[in-house]
């Protein structure tokens, strides 16, 4: 595999970032997280992450999907806190609704302020690595998040896409919350219940794995454009590679 792009040898000592760092004195802890992340596109331009601890790949996980798609980044998260409507309009308040009835932005707060510190870090590291490709990019214009805050990585803990909102009906939430009548034209088959649908997802212990690490496997049913494929490595442990395909996790042990 040739190795095209070497990234993350960054400039935080240029006369540019020290201005910024002058300004936001959140943007020299980001710098210094950023010297413990290597970041090496392939021919592909598939991004392969390694960093020095967990959260220092999880740091440079994101800024790297930020750097293929922000705007996908951004809309995932805006459309999982319930904010479409702030970035398309009106339109989409129901749909907001219905994502607020399952996923509470003030409930994922609490969750971050009770949750233990690994974990903290990782979240944390995820928001520092957003708010740092920003700051390295004035270029790019946020929709509606001008800061990602550690909690808001909560909003996927469902799963990859979340719960299965869209049995909710929205013309159904907004005859309910709303002056609207229940559309006619809905079907009568709405009811009924379907098949029982499954995901794929596979659990190995240690003891039955040739490196003798944890494996997992899912299948997280997302669209083509979701997140990007990129593989993430740590000095602490962590290897994971995957993408809408669905990642595969090696893990130094279980109790996480």
């Amino acid at each position: 595999m040739k190795k095209l792009v070497l990234v993350f040898i960054l400039a935080a000592a240029s006369a540019t970032f020290a201005s910024q760092a002058a300004k936001n004195p959140e943007a020299a802890r980001w710098a210094k997280e950023a010297r413990n992340v290597t970041i090496i596109r392939d021919d592909w331009g598939i991004a392969h992450v390694y960093g020095r601890t967990d959260a220092d790949a999880v740091f440079g996980m994101i800024y790297a999907q930020a750097e293929d798609d922000f705007n996908r980044v951004e809309t995932n998260y805006i459309n999982a806190m319930g904010r479409l409507a702030e970035a398309e309009g009106e339109s989409k308040i129901y749909q907001d609704l219905r994502m607020k009835l399952f996923i509470d932005p003030g409930a994922l707060k609490k969750e971050y302020t009770a949750s233990p510190e690994w974990l903290k870090k990782l979240m944390n590291a995820f928001a520092d690595g957003l708010n740092y490709y920003l700051s390295k990019h004035p270029d790019v214009k946020p929709r509606v998040i001008k800061k990602f805050e550690p909690w808001m990585a909560l909003s996927f803990t469902e799963g990859s896409i979340g719960g299965d909102i869209e049995r909710a009906n929205l013309a159904q939430l907004e005859a309910f919350y709303g002056k609207a009548r229940v559309s006619a034209e809905l079907s009568a088959d709405d009811d009924e219940i379907e098949e029982p649908r499954g995901s794929n997802g596979m659990a190995i212990a240690p003891s039955n794995t040739a490196g003798h690490h944890a494996l997992l496997l899912i299948n997280p049913h997302t669209s083509f454009f979701f997140r990007s494929e990129l593989q993430m490595t740590s000095e602490e442990g962590l290897y994971a590679y995957g993408g809408d395909v669905g990642p595969v996790f090696r893990l130094p042990g279980i109790q996480r």
